[in-house]
């Protein structure tokens, strides 16, 4: 197993400070499983290459010493010794693990600071899962390459090889890099070659601080962690799902509706919301989107991954959203294909706005219920009579589901800053009436687990240009 971390740019041997390993020597550390060797194949003031050995003893795994579990002619024939596995992620903990932490007492300055990097890992295995790398890593403002070979060149019928060999490089602080590989390798494996204890979602939320709960796979990310641990995938999720929600900006004692929105955006639904919105968007065909009143940009993000989106604006009339969602997105550091991607606007969305024009759709998510009544009619003609996008997709609270929030006191809004919140006729009504003004038609459906007599905590109503 081999990883390899590249530094680029002035001065860069002090990546053995760094890493606090010296690079004027090779060294070698004693495992349960074998040996570690770190060395470093290139040293230059331009460009410092550190590399991670691991050389698996396959009679030590048959022994039961580390990852024999399964017994048998396994014990003796598997690829544990060569492809890069959980072993990886231990390896780095226990040779790299100040550095995880972002400690270096002689270059604490260079160690706060984002770097070129690049980090190689060899024979990863993603069983033909071509866009799993992309997935993983893109979101955290890495470009990602692959290599994969035939299994045999001599037997093309065998087809292409299930282990990839990963690159990521981007700007980032090494103690971030080192982090993001240590949680992402065994997303890759689904293997971990020791006991999993519920320990192990302390060990996942603190390596994955910072990053995880906004990241657009985390519940593929921390299912695939646990593998057969669904019920501490499930905390894990709980925990992280927790951490994506907006503090409230209203003192005092938090009150029924709060409670209801806490509940409803530490469950799924978000979740299930956002991802129907994108499947929404590229049903529609479109190119070009603006998320309006984005909020942190948590659909801006999903929509940024998907190669048929070419042009995505984000716009809120909050400054302070816009400047979370650039920390969110990690823009200072973000791919440029994706940057390129990219505007952050502020806006109302009650006034004419010529820079909401010429876009192929529009997404509305949750927003509506936020605006004065009186201030609707603004809202359409901003939206549906001068941008006009040939698609606008607006979800919005079923107040009808709100007898199912239990805590719930008749007749209350889910969120104190909700102006009001539609029935499923109401809401039926409204997009009749938008259909007629503007010469649009619209399709409704729901989102979220439905009740017989009530419908689905969240109705969504797909509109299309007509002509």
């Amino acid at each position: 197993m081999l990883l390899t971390i590249t530094y680029e740019g002035t001065n860069t041997q002090e990546l053995g400070f760094l890493l606090h390993k010296n690079p004027e020597r090779a060294q070698m550390f004693e495992l349960s499983y074998g040996k570690a060797y770190v060395f470093y194949p290139e040293v230059s003031d331009e460009r410092t290459t550190a590399a991670l050995l691991l050389d698996i003893d396959p009679l030590d795994l048959a022994r039961g010493k580390a990852g024999s579990k399964d017994g048998g002619l396994f014990d003796y024939v598997n690829d544990r010794p060569y492809a890069s596995t959980s072993f990886m992620s231990t390896a780095i903990v226990r040779i790299f693990g100040t550095a995880m932490n972002g400690r270096c007492d002689k270059r604490q300055a260079l160690a706060d600071t984002p770097l070129k990097l690049t980090a190689t890992i060899y024979s990863m295995k993603d069983n033909g899962d071509t866009e799993l790398a992309k997935e993983l890593f893109e979101p955290l403002g890495y470009e990602v390459k692959t290599e994969r070979t035939k299994l045999d060149d001599s037997f093309p019928e065998w087809g292409i090889s299930p282990y990839i060999d990963l690159t990521i490089s981007g700007t980032v602080k090494l103690s971030e890099l080192l982090n993001h590989i240590y949680v992402l390798i065994p997303v890759f494996d689904k293997q971990k070659h020791y006991y999993i204890a519920e320990d192990e979602i302390q060990k996942l939320l603190d390596h994955g601080e910072g990053w995880l709960a906004g990241h657009p796979y985390k519940e593929k990310i921390t299912r695939r962690y646990f593998t057969a641990r669904k019920s501490y995938a499930r905390k894990a999720l709980d925990i992280l799902l927790s951490e994506e929600m907006t503090e409230s900006e209203t003192a005092g004692e938090t009150d029924e509706a709060e409670i209801a929105e806490e509940k409803e955006k530490r469950s799924p639904l978000n979740t299930q919301r956002l991802e129907t919105v994108r499947d929404a968007v590229l049903a529609s065909g479109a190119s070009s989107v603006i998320d309006l009143g984005c909020g942190e940009c948590r659909l801006t993000s999903l929509l940024l991954n998907e190669q048929q989106i070419k042009r995505v604006t984000a716009c809120d009339v909050s400054v302070s959203e816009l400047e979370k969602a650039a920390q969110r997105l990690h823009l200072d550091r973000m791919q440029p294909y994706r940057k390129n991607k990219l505007t952050l606007m502020q806006a109302s969305l009650t006034y004419r706005d010529k820079r909401f024009e010429g876009y192929d759709c529009a997404c509305v998510v949750e927003v509506i219920e936020h605006i004065e009544p009186m201030r609707i009619p603004a809202f359409e003609r901003s939206v549906f009579k001068f941008a006009a996008p040939k698609t606008v997709i607006l979800t919005t609270p079923n107040r009808e589901y709100n007898v199912n929030y239990e805590r719930m006191e008749e007749n209350a809004l889910r969120h104190g800053d909700h102006r009001f919140e539609w029935t499923r006729e109401e809401f039926r009504a409204w997009t009749e009436h938008i259909c007629e003004k503007f010469g649009y038609s619209c399709e409704i459906s729901g989102i979220g687990d439905s009740d017989e007599t009530h419908g689905t905590p969240t109705q969504m109503g797909v509109f299309t240009k007509n002509g």
